[in-house]
Parts: structure tokens; sequence; C-alpha cells
């Protein structure tokens, strides 16, 4: 396609689906690059690449050959390693790089939360808190809690998780949004008394939270890993609107 500028949204999230409609929308020629992890991932509107680049030499490589202008990372705040690719391979090609994060999730009035570092030491805090856990940290984590033997845990994953796995588990197979009076039936019903969450942030599965709150429930949350110093927005038009600029310059 000569002569038309190409963006890149490295993507996955709720958020990359929405620039590269809101783009699409504005005629701006958009590919977006899922890593593969989900067996059935919902697909934004435009372009679809699937899987790796092969590290940051590999993603500089195709910015280049395919005149990549601009890179929008609207990633989860958890995938590390992509971030720091996309970092080290956009300055490799001399492309601008935008970081889309949403905003992390804030503790209010009644929560209980308690902030770690890792899912091991998620796993170690738990001990402290509680039995039935609600792990809703994702199928690759699950790992962490494969030593605990004394707690029982119900692990919420879109695909089913490999092992090793926790002995006393239960996986429920589901995929957000979700809503408060559905997160309390299932805290109730499955009689859990500790929540395990990342700070993963947005509306999609704070819902859980609300429901902790409700029950009383205390909540354990992972922060988000350190990533390189990158320009950051939290909302989709702040992207689209840094895009159409870069596209301008």
């Amino acid at each position: 396609m000569a002569g038309v500028q190409t963006v890149l949204v490295l993507g996955g999230t709720a958020e990359a689906r929405a620039l590269a409609a809101e783009l699409t929308e504005r005629g701006i020629r958009v590919v977006s690059s899922l890593a593969g992890r989900v067996a059935n991932p919902r697909l934004p509107v435009g372009e679809v690449r699937v899987g790796g680049f092969g590290g940051p030499d590999g993603l500089a490589r195709y910015l280049t050959e395919n005149d990549i202008a601009a890179v929008v990372d609207a990633t989860h705040p958890f995938a590390e390693r992509i971030g720091a690719s996309a970092a080290k391979g956009t300055s490799t090609a001399k492309v601008p790089l935008l970081r889309l994060q949403r905003k992390g999730w804030q503790a209010g009035p009644g929560d209980d939360w308690h902030w770690v570092g890792t899912l091991e030491e998620a796993a170690t805090k738990i001990t402290q808190l509680g039995e039935r856990i609600f792990l809703t940290s994702g199928r690759q984590g699950l790992a962490a809690f494969a030593h605990c033997t004394r707690q029982w845990f119900l692990a919420r994953c879109v695909d089913p998780p490999e092992p090793p796995l926790p002995p006393r588990i239960e996986v429920l197979l589901d995929r957000g949004p979700y809503d408060v009076a559905g997160e309390t039936g299932l805290l109730r019903e499955h009689r859990i008394d500790v929540l395990v969450t990342k700070d993963s942030g947005g509306g999609m599965t704070a819902a859980k939270l609300v429901a902790a709150r409700e029950l009383g429930i205390p909540v354990v949350v992972v922060r988000r890993p350190a990533r390189p110093v990158t320009r950051t927005v939290e909302d989709v038009a702040a992207a689209a609107d840094w895009v159409s600029a870069m596209l301008k310059a």
C-alpha cells in the first residue's frame, strides 16, 4: 500500500481494540499485533498479525521492512516482555512509540487490600488470610500456587491451564466483562474468603473488587511490573490524537 502510512498497535486488550476501531474510523491504516496466547481472541477491526516478532531486533526489522510510521503499545499492564521489546525495537528503528495503559485500581473505603510484588509473594500472603481462594491472576500464573496444599482454589481463566497446579483446585473457564451481582453470587457460592488478582485496572473485571468489598473479603493485589520510561496516555482518544499528530508531522 504505497503512500499509505501504517500504525502498529501492540494489542490484546479492550483498549487496543477500541483504538484500532477509532484509527480506522479516521482513515488510518492499522495493523494490530496479538501475542497468540489466547485460543480464540477477540479480534480488532483492520489487519491482524498473530505471534511474536523475535525480540526487539525482530521488531525493529518488522517496523523498517513494513514502513511503520508509529507504534502504540496497548498491551496488558503485565506484558513485561513486549513492553521492553517495544521500547528497544522502536528506538533502534527510530519509530515513535506511545504507551496506552489503563489506570490502575485504587483501594477505597471498606476495602481490605494487601499489595504484593509477585504471584509468589501472593502465594505466601494467602496463608495468613484464608482457606478458600479465588484466583483471577491468569492461567500462566497458577504454577506459583502449586505448592499450596492446605488451601482450596477456584481459578478463573479464559483457556484451560496447564500443570503444575494446586492439588485442590476447580477451574472456571470464563471471560469478562463481569457484573457485581454475578461476582457476588460466585464468591458466596464457593464460600471464598480471599481474592487474588493482578492490578490489571479498567472496568471489565473490576466488579469482583466491589463484590469483595461488600462481602468483607480481603484482596491480595499484585503490583504492576516496572516498564521502560515511555510517553504514556490512559485513554483511547488521547492515543488516537497522538497518532494523528505523528502522521501529520
